[in-house]
């Protein structure tokens, strides 16, 4: 266990309990007196709260005053938390939630974890396959370190890219990197899937300011342009789930005229072409050109 993390786990097991002995942190670290002698004297110096309890049942604890009241989360709201990391660690793997949900488990009675919501993905065996890079790019994020790697667009095209990592970002189904690509002098995003030969190197570097720039970027959106579409009734719901039941309205006895936004490009063809005969696009007719040559090209590959 490195400092940080080891002054971390002293800070969180002070938050819990009044007074913590030396012996029972160099015995749960692992570590010399001294050494957690040390860390106490570090977390001083950081404006941490601790004193010093001297005697046969002394120790070290935290100022109350920097304790956050048990009663501001109830056992309700811990049971909310735990609901949502535990669908968060089934697409995240991660060795971090592990922990972060046993800790919140440790608070709450085992009787009372009976939560009435329950959350499910889609267990794809890809999703463990790929939790190497995630893990990888991750350190890298946190350690500011340059990495390298080869991408592959959806074009099939491939080149090289050196990268300054700074965010994960998980969007529906997919694993995506965000950082700022040396070879592009530019932010860039790219998917997980899609990197291969992956390498740390042991360069680090300043980070930009990261934040400032997707602020500036967050207004962007692809293209968009308004489709009507007749669809049936049996994928209704899936329309309700992502555009919400303004979009939809009665057209006849077997059929409803959905509205909608879609990007002008193969992603929204694709997702048109989805529900099959389940559906057929009303407007725009130059919407429906460009379609109707998507599909028939689909159609070529089975000629």
């Amino acid at each position: 266990m490195e400092k940080i993390e080891r002054l971390i786990a002293i800070i969180m097991i002070l938050l819990k309990k009044d007074i913590v002995s030396t012996k029972e942190f160099t015995q749960l670290f692992n570590v010399s007196k001294r050494t957690i002698l040390r860390d106490m004297e570090t977390l001083s110096l950081s404006n941490i709260p601790i004193y010093a309890v001297h005697g046969v049942n002394g120790g070290y604890g935290l100022m109350d005053e920097y304790k956050v009241d048990k009663r501001l989360l109830s056992s309700s709201d811990l049971e909310n938390i735990l609901t949502a990391l535990g669908g968060l660690e089934q697409i995240l793997i991660s060795e971090e939630v592990e922990v972060t949900i046993k800790k919140i488990e440790s608070m709450v009675s085992p009787l009372s974890l009976k939560s009435s919501i329950e959350l499910s993905f889609y267990d794809w065996e890809g999703r463990s396959e790929i939790l190497q890079t995630l893990r990888i790019c991750q350190e890298s994020i946190l350690k500011s370190k340059l990495i390298s790697f080869d991408y592959i667009d959806k074009s099939g095209m491939k080149s090289n890219r050196i990268v300054e990592p700074y965010q994960l970002h998980f969007s529906e189904s997919s694993w995506y990197l965000k950082g700022f690509c040396l070879h592009r002098q530019g932010y860039r995003t790219f998917k997980l899937s899609r990197i291969d030969h992956l390498h740390v190197d042991v360069t680090t570097f300043s980070p930009r300011d990261y934040l400032l720039e997707q602020e500036h970027t967050a207004g962007y959106q692809p293209q968009l342009v308004e489709v009507k579409a007749l669809i049936s009734p049996s994928v209704k719901d899936q329309f309700i789930e992502r555009y919400g039941r303004k979009s939809i309205e009665n057209y006849n006895s077997e059929l409803l005229l959905a509205t909608i936004y879609v990007p002008q490009d193969s992603a929204g063809f694709q997702f048109l072409a989805s529900f099959g005969t389940q559906l057929e696009i009303v407007e725009p007719k130059t919407y429906i050109e460009d379609f109707r040559k998507f599909l028939n090209q689909m159609v070529e590959k089975y000629g």
